[in-house]
């Protein structure tokens, strides 16, 4: 297994495209419970280039009905990067200050309940900006959503086999 660079300019300019469409290669979850996972998962491949098919605990999308839950569900695609020690993308949760470009924030509830994943894409004099589906955006300010709590995750790199 080799250790190669998250390409987060990739990450970026895939967020900045599909933004305020729908890549025809994925399903759209925005009427089945929320596109915002589905799409952070998609920008973080374009960075990545790595699925990890690992059954139950992987990151992989192949169809609408062959999909790791880390693909669309915000709390299985944090535990699958920050724990991840296998192929494709690994992170770990920082302070939202120390977020770069393709990296991603999740937003929870007063309950601590994570429900947005949203990717950033910019940050200017330490405000952060991010690209979102189900409520589509691109150079959004973070401090634009309401939420009680926010985590950050920052990829560190990519294994490939």
């Amino acid at each position: 297994m080799t250790e190669t660079e998250y390409d987060r300019k990739a990450a970026v300019a895939y967020a900045k495209k599909w933004a305020f469409k729908r890549n025809p290669a994925y399903y759209d979850f925005s009427l089945s419970g929320g596109d915002c996972t589905n799409f952070a998962s998609q920008c973080i491949y374009a960075g990545a280039q790595v699925m990890n098919f690992t059954p139950v605990t992987g990151w992989y999308y192949r169809s609408l009905n062959d999909r790791a839950p880390a693909w669309t569900g915000v709390e299985f695609l944090y535990n699958f990067l920050v724990n991840n020690k296998g192929a494709g993308p690994f992170a770990e949760e920082v302070a939202l200050t120390a977020l770069q470009p393709g990296d991603i924030v999740q937003l929870a509830d007063a309950a601590g309940d994570f429900y947005h994943s949203p990717v950033v894409v910019g940050v200017k004099d330490g405000t952060i900006f991010v690209a979102a589906h189900t409520f589509d955006a691109f150079y959004r300010p973070l401090s634009s959503y309401s939420f009680a709590m926010a985590r950050g995750i920052h990829v560190l790199g990519v294994r490939k086999e």
